[in-house]
């Protein structure tokens, strides 16, 4: 999850050196936001539950899932929210299909772990007969291994921020409608 948080900095970061107002961040008024953190609130639990609950640790997060795709659908008028979609349905497919996320070791060790160590109870290796094993956590990052489901969700928040920092000034906050001039005396 830490890589996620770098991906907020990141964008905000782009967004600000591409002429966008930090301001707008206080505007974002995404339909449904607080089902994020019951999603991904279910997949830091899932982290939490002992390796012979793996069962229970692979529901969590397949459960996870159904809130975030909620949030991507009613936000699906905003800019990257469809690839964000695309990156959740990914990593969707491949746990519900090997019953846990695939790792590779190779993977891990690249990002500076151990496959012992890394490997929890809603994580399986990725091996010969593993399905769609290019949905897996294959690609090393410092620290961590992530999927290329992981990399659409990362791109599609981060267009979502950019849009929303790029946006014009605002007349009213809150999005109010209203027409310059409106409250003069008629």
């Amino acid at each position: 999850m830490t890589w996620l948080v770098a991906v907020i900095v990141v964008s905000v970061v782009v967004a600000l050196l591409r002429g966008g107002k930090l301001s707008n961040i206080t505007e974002i008024r995404a339909r449904g936001w607080w089902l994020l953190f019951l999603g991904f609130g279910m997949q830091i639990g899932a982290d939490y539950v002992p390796d012979d609950r793996s069962s229970l640790a692979v529901w969590l997060v397949l459960t996870s899932y159904l809130p975030l795709l909620l949030v991507v659908w009613l936000n699906s008028d905003q800019a990257g929210m469809w690839i964000a979609g695309i990156g959740i349905l990914m990593n969707l497919t491949v746990i519900a299909l090997n019953h846990g996320m695939p790792v590779l070791p190779e993977a891990i060790e690249l990002a500076g772990g151990s496959a012992d160590a890394a490997l929890g109870a809603k994580h399986v290796l990725l091996d010969s007969s593993t399905y769609l094993p290019f949905l897996g956590d294959i690609i090393p990052v410092p620290r961590t291994v992530i999927s290329m489901g992981d990399v659409f969700l990362a791109i599609g928040l981060g267009a979502f921020i950019e849009d929303q920092m790029q946006q014009p000034l605002r007349l009213f906050r809150h999005r109010v409608q209203g027409l310059p001039g409106s409250a003069a005396p008629r």
